[in-house]
């Protein structure tokens, strides 16, 4: 046998004994444990097993157990409500240490709100609303102002559909509220009719119980005549529907009088401007009227106007600015007439005021204005499609313009 052949079987001999000696240390190992002791079976060496006796000190530390778990839970619903309540207010530091409330998004069951403090750690003053604050917002029906707000932008109320009252903090500075309508301290601008202002009106003066003969809600027959005679809707939209500006405002605030459901609008002599979206998509505006006074008037309601020196239709004299879109989309008026002080009507100021029904151009149909021609284009900056248009063969017809005409009684 060679040297290689030999040390090739000598490896194989050591392989076996090893393979055996190992087979045997196992069979040394080997447990024969009864069934029944499976799970009890103590193994020298190895700690005791548990199973089936007392865990020493075992109700105290249950108790642990339970309330580690209390505090987990706690705190978790602590960082749920805290997540909740910060996706409800978003607010922004301001340098001088007051916050301006940002967005305000409906949980879904706030109606009434107080704007005072912010939510916050510090709970610092609020003193600005930032514009659409409370963007389409379909459930809050009453705001209170607080004392320290200083500025509301126009559009902080935006499309708030349920907003029936604005009241004001009388310690307020800057502002104030005329039976849930906002304004200004001084009154000199509407800021904000809300949407659903009539509504309050209607409670106030018991319309909301009333239904037809076949029990249907008057609410859902608004300014028809199917159910309710005229007389009887005159005094509806009288006492409901009638909103009288004070005598004192010069200006229409921008979207200050937005979707509101205003039948009759009675506006001061000595109004200046009326800013864009003021009146926009009023679709019961049915007529405009201005008035003139001796004193201040600053009831609102139809019984201002028993106090009334005179009153003319549509817009008042010494006017001076339109905005954009002030009227856009009020095709229940059926007159206007703009006086020869305006100087600047925005663009789409009338649009859509008009329509065509059954052949017939209904609505605002023409534009009455009292200037002359020349007199009016040169004194007067007009912004594009500022008059309203109507549908007219296969194109879009503006109505016609009357030029230095008189006012209608």
């Amino acid at each position: 046998m060679s040297k290689k052949e030999n040390k090739v079987k000598n490896q194989e001999d050591f392989l076996a004994k090893e393979a055996k000696e190992s087979a045997a240390q196992s069979l040394d190992y080997t447990l024969d444990i009864p069934e029944d002791e499976i799970w009890t079976y103590h193994i020298e060496g190895l700690q005791e097993p548990r199973i089936g006796k007392t865990i020493k000190n075992y109700k105290q530390k249950k108790v642990l157990v339970v309330i580690v778990l209390l505090i987990a839970i706690g705190l978790a619903i602590y960082f749920s409500l805290r997540a909740v309540h910060n996706e409800t207010y978003k607010y922004e530091a301001l340098e001088d240490g007051t916050y301006e409330l940002v967005k305000f998004s409906n949980p879904g069951n706030i109606t009434t709100l107080t704007i005072e403090n912010a939510e916050t750690e510090d709970a610092k003053p609020i003193t600005m609303l930032r514009e659409f604050a409370f963007n389409c917002d379909e459930k809050i029906t009453d705001i209170t102002i607080g004392k320290n707000v200083k500025q509301i932008d126009g559009k902080t109320f935006y499309s708030c559909w349920a907003l029936r009252n604005i009241k004001v903090d009388p310690e307020n500075e800057a502002y104030c509220d005329i039976d849930g309508v906002l304004y200004d301290k001084d009154k000199t601008t509407l800021i904000c009719y809300p949407i659903d202002h009539d509504k309050y009106l209607r409670e106030q003066f018991g319309y909301t119980d009333l239904k037809d003969d076949d029990g249907k809600p008057m609410e859902e027959l608004w300014g028809t005549t199917e159910t309710y005679d005229e007389a009887f809707l005159a005094k509806y939209n009288k006492e409901t529907r009638t909103y009288v500006v004070p005598s004192t405002v010069t200006t229409l605030g921008e979207l200050s009088l937005n979707y509101s459901n205003i039948v009759d609008l009675y506006l001061p002599e000595g109004l200046k401007t009326i800013e864009t979206f003021a009146v926009f998509k009023n679709t019961v505006l049915q007529n405009i009227y201005s008035y003139t006074c001796d004193g201040a008037v600053d009831d609102t309601t139809a019984a201002a106007i028993d106090r009334f020196t005179s009153v003319y239709p549509s817009l008042p004299n010494g006017l001076e600015y339109i905005g954009s879109d002030a009227f856009t989309y009020d095709q229940a008026l059926g007159y206007m007439y703009i006086p020869a002080s305006v100087t600047h009507i925005g663009h789409h100021a009338f649009w859509d005021t008009c329509y065509k029904e059954d052949g017939e151009v209904k609505g605002v149909d023409a534009m009455n204005v009292e200037a002359d021609e020349d007199t009016f284009k040169t004194n007067t900056t007009l912004g594009d499609q500022w008059r309203p248009e109507y549908d007219y063969h296969l194109f879009r017809k503006s109505v016609d313009v009357h030029y230095g005409v008189p006012r209608a009684e």
